[in-house]
């Protein structure tokens, strides 16, 4: 196949599967998909027997959650508007406000669904001001109690979000203890919490028979299904962006250009300010890696190799899934990657090609 392309490793995907099926199973608690972070459906045909359900972001991702994966199709939106709400009721099963504003605003034409509200905790595990949702004058959920308890009787359960790539259960199991502290009174008059997304608990490491533990003691506690929301840990390791160099060249440090962009194919590493990860990265030739767009700070990062990097060399880039390919576009109409995906059984397929006519219909 040419490169660029992302390639899905089903095996690899598989082993994500495998723990969420155990955390369920042990723990009583249900796991959606979060869209948000990956939306790639060519392989919702392995995930669907594994994970309950998606939870979405927006109208469209709710509606790819009904069509694409089925289950469970939880519906959250920052702010709905008025001529997308009646579609979002058809396609989903809940919907979850950001606010009591938003709540009670659509409170006539959303009581054919279960409802739900987002709570904020004023805590978060985020290392990063711009992912946090806990950060000061946040817009993300309802901090106030006593407010949330005046409108408790108009829905059925809750949505929290304030795990963002927390590895520890220790900093789970705190961060929990404070939100029971300041929202534990509303959560035994409720039928399920969604304690979201961000907890990395198919990590290396995770002590997973604690985070069971912890999660059935917390459903039994108040009575409620408890929900989470995967988004990084369902496809953590999953995936490559399959690159090969254009170029090499030396300004003071070794330099390898591929036909990739991290500004076009990986943004969040440039968002977060984050290399790319490349293995086994050891060697004594060091390179810095460079995307074609004519963005000066295109760069994946510095890695190791064996050998020199001559042009035509095939690179792997890890972890491509999470909020890589949810992202992609088209800036300097630099080629999409394609998409493959690796079967159980080692075979390759490609499943998607993008043009230029899909670079020229994105616009008009």
């Amino acid at each position: 196949m040419q490169t660029p392309y992302y390639l899905i490793d089903k095996s690899a995907l598989q082993r994500n599967m495998d723990i969420i099926r155990q955390v369920q199973e042990r723990s009583g608690a249900k796991a959606l998909l979060a869209l948000k972070c990956f939306a790639t459906w060519c392989v919702f045909d392995l995930m669907r027997d594994y994970m309950a359900g998606t939870t979405s972001s927006s109208l469209y991702e709710v509606r790819l959650g009904r069509e694409k994966f089925g289950g469970e199709t939880h519906a959250y939106s920052v702010a709905y508007a008025d001529h997308e709400i009646d579609e979002v009721v058809g396609h989903a099963d809940k919907i979850i406000f950001n606010s009591i504003g938003q709540l009670e605003r659509f409170a006539d034409r959303t009581g054919a669904i279960a409802r739900g509200l987002r709570l904020n905790p004023g805590v978060s595990t985020s290392g990063f001001d711009l992912a946090d949702p806990a950060r000061p004058f946040s817009r993300l959920g309802e901090w106030d109690a006593q407010k949330v308890a005046a409108v408790a009787d108009q829905v059925t359960g809750y949505m929290i979000h304030n795990n963002c790539e927390n590895s520890s259960f220790e900093l789970f199991d705190e961060v929990l203890g404070q939100i029971e502290e300041k929202f534990g009174a509303l959560f035994g008059k409720a039928q399920w919490i969604s304690l979201g997304g961000g907890i990395h608990f198919t990590g290396e490491g995770y002590d997973l028979d604690a985070f069971c533990d912890r999660l059935k003691a917390f459903s039994e506690k108040y009575g409620v299904q408890i929900y989470l929301e995967p988004g990084e840990a369902a496809i953590t390791k999953s995936t490559t962006l399959e690159v090969t160099v254009l170029d090499t060249l030396y300004n003071g440090k070794k330099l390898a250009i591929v036909d990739s962009s991290v500004e076009a194919h990986m943004l969040d590493l440039l968002i977060y300010r984050e290399s790319a990860k490349m293995l086994p990265n050891v060697g004594p030739h060091n390179y810095m890696i460079c995307g074609k767009s004519c963005l000066a700070g295109d760069v994946f990062g510095e890695f190791a190799f064996p050998h020199e990097l001559r042009t035509g060399d095939r690179l792997s880039i890890q972890d491509a899934a999470g909020y890589t390919m949810v992202k992609k576009n088209w800036f300097n109409g630099v080629k999409m990657p394609s998409i493959a995906v690796r079967e159980l059984d080692g075979t390759e397929r490609l499943v998607r090609e993008f043009t230029y006519e899909d670079f020229s219909s994105n616009l008009s």
